[in-house]
């Protein structure tokens, strides 16, 4: 039984670090602006698709624990220099997450490559974020 918190734990704390390191990267922005065809989206700085939950609030996020796990905030660490219409939201936890026009930005877990966009349209309030 143990074991086995352990790693869900551990999970969680694997999916977190991940996503701080990618908005956390000094190489390029933390969000930029890709291209699929004619369609434009928002992707992080290892160019992973980004999302909105229509459960957030203006400026504020509702996806923590379990959510938090499956849809990684996109967190920064220290001072970023994000564009116009960009802006960071205070979590629960004290840690920023980046938001695009007040909406908080989530990566999805089981997309594995940049240009995937698996979770777009799950359970009808999972969206990607366009620009």
């Amino acid at each position: 039984m143990t074991f086995l918190k352990t790693i869900t734990l551990t999970g969680a704390a694997i999916a977190m670090t991940a996503s701080l390191a990618l908005a956390n990267s000094h190489m390029s922005k933390p969000v930029k602006v890709a291209q699929s065809g004619e369609e434009a989206y928002l992707v992080d700085a290892q160019d992973m698709t980004l999302y909105t939950f229509d459960k957030d609030g203006e400026g504020v996020s509702n996806c923590y624990d379990g959510c938090a796990v499956k849809w990684p905030p996109l967190l920064v660490v220290g001072m970023t220099q994000l564009d116009d219409g960009y802006m960071l939201v205070t979590r629960k936890d004290g840690t920023s997450q980046i938001a695009y026009h007040g909406k908080p930005l989530y990566t999805w877990f089981k997309d594995s490559k940049p240009g995937d966009m698996t979770g777009d349209g799950i359970k009808g309030v999972w969206h990607v974020a366009r620009p």
